[in-house]
């Protein structure tokens, strides 16, 4: 009975199968991604990850042991030159596996298994940084604004202040208008003589009428 052995088998032997991981891994190396199907991905997922983290430390005891399961002395190098400096910083899952439907032939489940690292089409760190770019260049937007209109300010109030000066002067020269009225009085005193003039003739009579009196 198999109380226990839950890894997958994969239908071969444990030979041919720590073969075909292993060659598998090195494709897996040096072309970034593979098809092959689900059941092997998975498989392949939990036997080269653990590699993966041997290759941080970059030792001559961890690539002997590197190389006891991949059997490559280029993947080898290629894993403690190249892959390790990349993946340095993150703490785990260095391999994705993506569904890729059934296959035509005899109806198996495929699937896409690559390092997470070298797919830049899927990764969801882009909208965060564009995000932020935003906000800087809004914020930058803002920032020239405000110095663009503090100018424009200025030459308002300094047109406004040159537009109140004459307004001044006006209301200086409007002071003498007020004392027009008086002047116009002396002519109210012409009108009256005219009035006395029209009055003459009568008084010219009455003394002619006195002269007439005595004879």
């Amino acid at each position: 009975m198999r109380h226990g052995k839950k890894f997958p088998h994969l239908g071969r032997k444990s030979g041919h199968r720590k073969y075909m991981l292993a060659n598998m891994a090195c494709s897996l190396i040096e072309h970034k991604a593979i098809n092959t199907t689900l059941t092997k991905a998975k498989a392949l997922k939990l036997f080269i990850e653990p590699i993966i983290t041997k290759s941080k430390t970059d030792s001559t005891h961890n690539r002997r042991i590197v190389f006891r399961y991949l059997r490559d002395k280029h993947a080898v190098n290629e894993l403690f030159r190249e892959i390790s400096v990349k993946i340095g910083d993150r703490p785990g899952g260095y391999t994705r596996v993506i569904k890729l439907g059934n296959r035509l032939g005899d109806n198996a489940s495929m699937a896409l298994i690559e390092l997470v690292d070298y797919n830049d089409s899927y990764k969801v760190d882009k909208p965060e940084k564009r995000r932020r770019r935003r906000r800087k260049s809004s914020q930058n937007q803002t920032d020239d604004s405000v110095a663009a209109v503090e100018p424009v300010t200025d030459d308002a109030t300094a047109e406004v202040a040159t537009y109140e000066e004459p307004t001044v002067e006006e209301s200086s020269s409007e002071e003498p208008a007020a004392e027009e009225p008086a002047a116009e009085e002396p002519a109210a005193e012409k009108e009256n003589p005219k009035e006395n003039d029209g009055d003459t003739p009568n008084n010219e009579e009455e003394k002619v009428d006195n002269n007439k009196k005595p004879e």
